[in-house]
């Protein structure tokens, strides 16, 4: 019994470890992806509109 409680315990730990190091991709990719989009436009910077005040501001990462 003590063998199924570490298995399940590993299993769980293993899971969020992959769901962390995923997340952790995506947004290294996005932030890939936003550099070579701003290379091949020749920007400086991503502007986000703010959805409060409408306003447009650089993206910080």
């Amino acid at each position: 019994m003590p063998q199924l409680i570490l298995l399940i315990v590993v299993g769980v730990v293993a899971y969020v470890g992959y769901r962390s190091f995923i997340r952790e991709a995506e947004r290294v990719s996005a932030r890939l992806r936003r550099a070579e989009q701003e290379a091949r436009n020749q920007a400086t910077g991503t502007l986000v509109k703010d959805p409060v005040t409408g306003e447009y501001r650089v993206a910080k990462d």
